[in-house]
This record gives structure tokens, C-alpha cells and sequence, in this order.
């Protein structure tokens, strides 16, 4: 192996960070570079006044993947970082009628079932039998790059193409187990995590649910953003060197070969340069657009993006007596869900999420309060919503709505509040459209028609993070992380 080869990576997100744990442990001299003061991108944490909150993901899913990058480099995840198994998953509320205790106990989640469809209980089981034999298929495509149509005929992709139903929607998927529409939503609302409809995403995403109550649902002591803020911890005792609040403002190129990184205070050589920022927005601002074949501005323009959020990170007096995580399904969803992506208009009546941590984890406020994170899917930036006009109602309106959850007197018990609009999210932490989730998970936007973790369009380059394959989502983040890294390995460090 040749050793002190140059990477330098753009972005402390969970992608970048991990990338760069496995690349120092493979020999690399890594440089990340985050324009932010602290690390974690959207996974990092908010801190005001004693209160902690994750910024942007706050369920932790199929820890796996992350152990095993966390073994690869001699370290032990859960050592690491503390984590509480939750035993009640989440709480479902419908704005129809109902609601649903979840946990991974499938004789729990029967009685539950049975209280809002006798005729489904049991298809919990049959969904959980069928989605373990789709998982075991597509994790090998999940773990490997694609590169072109050609990986298409791979033995493993051809093995899971009969799981694939191209033209069945993930809310199709389930109606084929569950004849109450309110259970379809139960187990498909999921999609939420890639930024779409359960009714446009596509049925493979089915397996996002099986996660769940597989692997169950878990809370990092300290919330999501202490993983980030270890990950950072163990890079830098690995000698990888973190520069934050250090902007990238372009790369120096020979041909189509970045040669180094510029920013706002210094330039670094790069044998190989990792993306870990949003994939559009990166483009755009650093990379020439004569420089880029298929995907030029007017490219990135007509792809499809994921919804928006809207934000409210609340300090609280007290705390509330609800489960750890809270979702709120609107009375029509149907209609909320066409409002957030095509009609692009607020909902009157929107769905929302609620984390109330303190039942879980008392570290993240001080003594005597709590802490109140909502989330609320919204359009993507469009001509049709001024934030800055819209914001300050929206507010009122979903803190209004969260009396149907039982949360009736949250004004009089706010200390602290930071809110973030899809403005905010563009315009503030780079982000093309506000699109939290990145680029839409459709067929047209997955496998070789995202863009490769080896970034064919400009040499020595290479992507991590939601905008390349795997996709959105903390777990394919990382293993996202793991393709690159072990391409760097063999392109670069190997070499």
C-alpha cells in the first residue's frame, strides 16, 4: 500500500465522517473540511440555553452497518456510543380515527392491529416474513457501486428482480396485506424517511418498515448528533484532520482531474477528493458546469427532489407525558401529501412528527425542562409559498395542531424555540431546494441513474451521502460511506 496519499473530504457530515475514519485506518493522510462550527451536517446538534436537539435525524435505525465500520477500525459502536433499545417504537396517531402502539413484539402489535381492523391481524407477520426474504436479496445490491447499465445484469441484481415490481408503488405494495387504509399508512409512512409519498415511492422501499421492527428503533444517549460528534472524536484521535468553519469555495483541476481543494483560508492537495455536501447545490457552486457531462445545471434542474421540512426545536418547562417518538397522520392524507408535492401549497391540516427525548434521555435539558422536536412535511422550495411571509401563521398552525396529540398548552410552557423553514434549510446549510432528503428515490433516480460514488463525470473524485447510491437515510449514508471508501482503497491507495 502506498502510504500519505492525500484525501480530503467536503463535508463533516455522517457520510464524510465515516469515510474518513475507514480511510485513515486504510493509510490515507484525510483532510475534512466543514463550513459549519461544529460536525454532523444535518446530523449534528442544536445547543441553546442547556438544551440539546438533533437537528435533523432523529431515529436510529439498523445500527449494522455503523458497527461494522466501527469494527473495520478496531472500535466497538455501542461502547462508543450509548444506545437505548426503544420498547415502544413510536406512537401513530390518525386524524381519522385510532391510534397504534408500535413495537418489534408481534403479539403486541396484533392486539394492536385488532383494535382498528380485526380482519389484518396476522398480515403483520406474513409483511414481516416476505420483506426478510427481500432484504436478504437486496442487500448485496445495496452494499455494491453501480457504475453503468451493464450492473443491471450482475447475479445478484437478476436474483432480486423478481422483488423489484417496477410499476407497484410502496402503498400498492401494502394494500396487498392490509385492507384498513390506515394500517397501509402505519407501515408505509416510511418513505417520509426518503423525503416521498408511500404512494409514489417504489415497493422496494418496503423493506424500511421491516427494518424497524426487526432491528428495532434506538436513542444514541445525548440524540443522534453525539454519533456524529463521536465519529469526529475517534477521526481526529485516528490522525484525520477536521478544519471546521472553513468554507469550500472551488477545486483546482489539471484536464478533468481535481488536483486540490480552495477555501475561503487555505488550498489542499487532493490525490482523491471526497463530496459529502448536497449533491446539487455542490455542483453548481464548485464545479464548472462545462466541466460536467450529464449532470450540467439545466440537468440538476429537471431532476426530481424530495419534500421539505418544516422545523420547531422547543425548550420546554416540564415535560410531557407521551411516548419518545410521535407521529400525526392527517385526517386526508391523501390530500396533505398532494398538497406537499404537487399542489405545493401548506396543508390546513397537516401530518407532523413530534420527539418528546426526556422520557428516554434527561441529558438534553436542563433539570425541571425538556425538549419538543417537530417536524412537519412541507413542499420543497416553489414560487408558490413565500417563507417569509409564510412562516410566522405556519407556526401557529402546527403548534395548534399539536392539541390532537395532547399537547394543549405548549405556548405557555416554551423557554426556548429555533425554527427552520425550507428557506432556511436552502439557503442556510446549502441545500438545493430545501430538499432535506436530497434527489427523489423513484426508479429513475436509483442504481446507475444516481449519481456513482465514483463520480464519472470528473477524475479523482468521489461522492458519500444521500445524493449518491445507496440513497437517503443514515443507514445507506453509511454504506455509502463503506462503497467509496473501499473505492478509494483500490483507485487510489492501492495503486
Amino acid at each position: 500500500m502506498v502510504k500519505n496519499r492525500k484525501v480530503v473530504i467536503v463535508g463533516a457530515g455522517p457520510g464524510g465522517l465515516a469515510a474518513a475514519m475507514q480511510l485513515a485506518h486504510a493509510g490515507a493522510d484525510v483532510t475534512v473540511i466543514e463550513r459549519q462550527d461544529r460536525v454532523g451536517g444535518r446530523t449534528s446538534t442544536i445547543e441553546s440555553d442547556g438544551f440539546r436537539f438533533d437537528c435533523g435525524p432523529t431515529f436510529f435505525l439498523y445500527p449494522r452497518v455503523l458497527q461494522e465500520i466501527f469494527q473495520g477500525v478496531g472500535r466497538d459502536l455501542m461502547a462508543e456510543v450509548p444506545m437505548k433499545r426503544l420498547e415502544l417504537q413510536y406512537r401513530l396517531t390518525f386524524g381519522a380515527g385510532g391510534q397504534l402502539d408500535c413495537s418489534a413484539d408481534m403479539d403486541a402489535m396484533d392486539r394492536e392491529i385488532a383494535k382498528l381492523s380485526p380482519k389484518d391481524v396476522g398480515q403483520l407477520r406474513k409483511y414481516m416474513r416476505d420483506n426478510r426474504d427481500k432484504l436478504a436479496r437486496f442487500r448485496p445490491i445495496l452494499e455494491s457501486p453501480f457504475h453503468s447499465v451493464l450492473d443491471l445484469l450482475r447475479p445478484a441484481v437478476l436474483r432480486a428482480a423478481p422483488q423489484l415490481h417496477p410499476m407497484r408503488s410502496l402503498g400498492r405494495e401494502l394494500q396487498r396485506y392490509f385492507s384498513d387504509p390506515r394500517l397501509v399508512i402505519a407501515f408505509g409512512f416510511q418513505a417520509k424517511y426518503l423525503g416521498m409519498s408511500p404512494f409514489q415511492c417504489p415497493s422496494l422501499f418496503s423493506i424500511l418498515s421491516h427494518l424497524e421492527y426487526e432491528y428495532g428503533v434506538f436513542h444514541p444517549l445525548g440524540g443522534c448528533g453525539r454519533v456524529s460528534e463521536r465519529m469526529g472524536e475517534i477521526a481526529t484521535e485516528m490522525g484525520v484532520q477536521i478544519r471546521l468553519g472553513e468554507e469550500v469555495t472551488g477545486f483546482q483541476f489539471k484536464g478533468r482531474r481535481v488536483t486540490a481543494v480552495d477555501t475561503d483560508q487555505a488550498r489542499y492537495p487532493a490525490d482523491a477528493c471526497v463530496i459529502n455536501a448536497d449533491f446539487a447545490a455542490a455542483m453548481q457552486r464548485l464545479v464548472p458546469d462545462k466541466l460536467r457531462r450529464k449532470w450540467k445545471d439545466k440537468a440538476l434542474h429537471r431532476k426530481r427532489y424530495s419534500c421539505s421540512t418544516y422545523m420547531l426545536y422547543l425548550g420546554i418547562e416540564g415535560r410531557y407525558d407521551l411516548p419518545h417518538h410521535n407521529i400525526h397522520i392527517a385526517r386526508q392524507y391523501d390530500q396533505n401529501l398532494l398538497d406537499i408535492e404537487q399542489r405545493h401549497q401548506l396543508s390546513d391540516d397537516p401530518s407532523f412528527y413530534v420527539q418528546n427525548a426526556g422520557v428516554t434521555d434527561d441529558s438534553l435539558a436542563p433539570a425541571g425542562h425538556s425538549t419538543l422536536y417537530v417536524l412537519v412535511p412541507v413542499s420543497h422550495m416553489h414560487p408558490s409559498i413565500d417563507w417569509q411571509q409564510a412562516a410566522g401563521p405556519f407556526r401557529e398552525r402546527v403548534l395548534d395542531s399539536l392539541s390532537q396529540i395532547g399537547l394543549h398548552d405548549v405556548r405557555d410552557r416554551i423557554r426556548i424555540e429555533h425554527q427552520l423553514t425550507p428557506a432556511d434549510w436552502q439557503n442556510q446549510h446549502h441545500i438545493f431546494r430545501g430538499a432535506t432528503f436530497n434527489l427523489a428515490h423513484n426508479l429513475g433516480q436509483m442504481l446507475h441513474r444516481r449519481p456513482g460514488n465514483r463520480f464519472k463525470e470528473l477524475d479523482g473524485v468521489y461522492l458519500v451521502g444521500g445524493g449518491t447510491h445507496p440513497g437517503s437515510g443514515l443507514p445507506v449514508i453509511y454504506e455509502s460511506s463503506r462503497i467509496t471508501s473501499k473505492l478509494i482503497q483500490q483507485d487510489v491507495l492501492d495503486r
